[in-house]
């Protein structure tokens, strides 16, 4: 399986991902032309886009895609609030827990915990045997998954880190408080690994790391350690 990091983090999103499956693109929260930049300018030949949720940091190239004969699938929530309910063929509206099929792929949306309006995550299984989690902007995530040969997993922020930023000043307590409500932190993530199978993973991929309340390679030797896998910082 190919995974192709797009841009990751609050000025945007997106991920392109191949290999043992059709070519999907996972979130679009950059300009459509980074995309194509990105994609060697072959954004047309992706399968079609799953969009986790609405914020722009994830969907701001959806309308994009759309005119370009991309189709878009997303919660009636998430196309709601974009504003591209009903108004196009593209967009495909998909609900949690119901699996659906793209090309070579079986897809289950799942419920996540964020703030938005019917924010999803991902469980991809390929035809050829790879299964991918695809969980983004989460505070946690409430189920278990078993057979998963790569995870693409938010690991925001740790609490050490936030915590020495608000005493500090940098960080209002406002923004601590909706941080810890809707991303997930490194010791959230922790207990996610040591709470799953991870016999048949390959990968890591940490995503939307803060520019501030992070600590990349710290979170990446952290990540190693409990899941002995290999581990990539997005």
């Amino acid at each position: 399986m190919e995974i192709k990091v797009l841009a990751s983090g609050s000025s945007g999103s997106a991920y392109y991902v191949s290999g043992d499956g059709a070519p999907l693109l996972l979130d679009a929260g950059i300009p459509f032309q980074a995309i194509q930049r990105g994609l060697g300018f072959g954004a047309s030949g992706v399968a079609g886009c799953l969009v986790s949720h609405e914020h722009g940091d994830h969907s701001r190239a959806v309308p994009e895609l759309i005119k370009r004969g991309v189709d878009c699938y997303m919660s009636e929530g998430t196309a709601a609030a974009i504003g591209i309910h009903g108004t196009c063929h593209r967009v495909i509206p998909v609900k949690a827990r119901e699996v659906f099929f793209l090309d070579t792929w079986n897809i289950l949306p799942f419920e996540i915990e964020h703030d938005g309006a019917e924010p999803l995550g991902f469980l991809l299984a390929s035809k050829a045997g790879g299964k991918l989690l695809y969980a983004t902007d989460t505070a946690y995530l409430k189920y278990k998954f078993a057979g998963l040969t790569h995870l693409m997993i938010e690991c925001n922020y740790a609490l050490d880190i936030l915590r020495e930023n608000v005493a500090g000043g940098d960080v209002p307590l406002a923004h601590k408080n909706r941080v810890m409500r809707s991303h997930m932190s490194l010791e959230t993530l922790c207990g996610f690994l040591k709470a799953n199978d991870l016999s048949k993973v390959e990968e890591i991929y940490l995503l939307h790391l803060s520019d501030g309340n992070s600590d990349a390679e710290g979170f990446k030797r952290r990540v190693q350690e409990i899941s002995g896998k290999v581990v990539r910082v997005a």
